[in-house]
């Protein structure tokens, strides 16, 4: 993959890889063995066609590969920068058993942004309308790839979204080196055609609730696509001081208030320019997050982990880029307290080394800390990255509505319906943070659900 130099683009938000040229996605469709079973498809959440679009491309007829890729994938200018692919499909590829995996999702990034620049998107065709309505309540990649499955079904879906632009956490948590924000424009654009409303500003437990959706509102049904949006604290003492932040917090600030275009946008976040910046966690958001330290002048930019670089849960390449874009990894380590001035302000963590024990139950090595090896380490910024729980908001407002004890929402583990009939519920809502393609893929089951559930003969309300 064509990338932007490190020591260029480590001082700008312009996206990192830069795509592939027609001669390579070619020769790279070539390498595919097209395999009789397809695995690569039993790998991937949504079920793309992948065999049969890699074959298009080897044809050099990338708008038709495009074509069936939106057969089951409403946003594959996404999905194609920012699915994990090596650890699904690629996963899943029979030439990675003794060479390198055919590069799927470099592929699919590929034939989205050629079907941009060539001819622009044809879109799916509609099946008749049923005169039936759907509200979807989020739009992060979840709502998003379910109001698409269902309008292409013939029904009438509006998205509300609490925040005041659109696309989740593909907006507000993903940063602009990575996931540009003119795509996921493109692709809610291309929604927009297929006619599915968009209502901002609603917050559905406030604003809104779902009685009254299901009400005077006239909705058949609703799903919840909220995700995962309360962020997890390490619980230590000074972490209310001045400079610590979520990484959600951070992020968001970073992206919906255009931090990334200062001096042209003010900076709204407590400055990092010549500071020392640390982040503490090991996944993707954490990456993103340090990365993102880098981009805004930061003097140091160190990512605090408990474990080493193995149990990283984050992507490779991200690590990779990480590395050459000059981010300091500080393995082995748990912060036990923030320290600060007599004003409130951080000024150093206070850490001890750890070693790594037995096995914990998702297989990772567990840390355990080593007697005696307390230290300081200086910073001025600190960013906190440990995931996020269930946003609260719409589970709060509804006392019908079951949650378990994490408050995550109960579903039909089938049919992802929820407590209250008509109402369903996917993505990181009922399971926790995961992936973009698994909330996406989660979106998919609930809209087979929901057009079940409407089209039966006397749904239960």
């Amino acid at each position: 993959m064509p990338q932007q130099d490190p020591l260029i683009r480590k001082y700008n938000f312009e996206e990192v890889n830069q795509g592939l040229l027609v001669e390579l996605a070619t020769l790279e469709a070539e390498r595919c063995l097209d395999c009789s079973s397809s695995p690569c498809i039993q790998g991937c959440p949504v079920g793309v066609k992948i065999s049969e679009f890699i074959d298009l491309v080897r044809k050099k007829e990338f708008l038709k590969a495009a074509q069936k890729i939106r057969e089951d994938n409403v946003l594959p200018a996404i999905t194609g920068r920012v699915c994990p692919q090596e650890i699904q499909c690629e996963a899943s590829c029979v030439l990675g058993k003794n060479f390198e995996p055919v590069a799927i999702g470099y592929l699919e990034r590929f034939v989205a942004d050629y079907e941009k620049n060539h001819g622009g998107v044809v879109l799916p065709q509609l099946e008749e309308p049923t005169g039936k309505k759907v509200a979807i309540i989020g739009s992060g990649p979840a709502g998003l790839s379910a109001a698409g499955d269902l309008a292409l079904k013939g029904h009438s879906v509006t998205v509300y979204e609490a925040l005041h632009e659109l696309g989740g956490v593909l907006i507000y948590g993903i940063p602009e080196f990575r996931l540009p924000k003119s795509i996921v424009e493109d692709e809610i654009n291309n929604l927009r055609r297929l006619g599915i409303q968009f209502e901002t500003d609603i917050v559905v437990g406030k604003t809104v609730c779902i009685s009254e959706l299901m009400g005077e509102e006239g909705f058949d049904a609703v799903f919840i696509a909220t995700g995962a949006g309360l962020p997890k604290f390490l619980n230590i003492p000074g972490e209310d001081l001045k400079g610590v932040y979520s990484a959600n917090e951070f992020l968001t600030r970073v992206n919906l208030l255009k931090a990334y275009l200062f001096p042209d946008y003010d900076e709204p976040v407590y400055e990092t320019e010549g500071k020392v910046v640390a982040v503490i966690g090991g996944g993707n958001t954490a990456l993103d997050a340090i990365r993102t330290a880098v981009r805004l002048k930061a003097s140091k930019s160190i990512l605090i982990y408990r474990r080493t670089m193995t149990e990283m849960p984050a992507r490779k390449e991200e690590i990779e880029h990480a590395e050459e874009e000059g981010v300091l990894f500080q393995f082995l380590t748990q912060p036990l307290e923030f320290l600060g001035d007599h004003n409130g302000v951080l000024k150093a963590i206070r850490c001890q080394r750890m070693s790594l024990g037995p096995p914990d139950s998702m297989g990772r090595k567990s840390p355990v800390p080593i007697p005696d090896s307390e230290f300081i380490q200086e910073i001025d910024l600190c960013i906190v990255a440990l995931g996020n729980g269930a946003n609260p908001m719409v589970q709060s407002s509804d006392s019908k509505l079951k949650v378990d004890p994490r408050g995550y929402i109960k579903v039909n583990e089938d049919s992802l319906q929820t407590s209250i009939p008509g109402v369903f519920a996917g993505g990181d809502v009922v399971t926790g943070g995961a992936t973009v393609i698994l909330a996406m893929g989660a979106g998919r089951r609930a809209a087979r659900s929901i057009d079940k559930y409407l089209r039966s003969p006397t749904p239960t309300r």
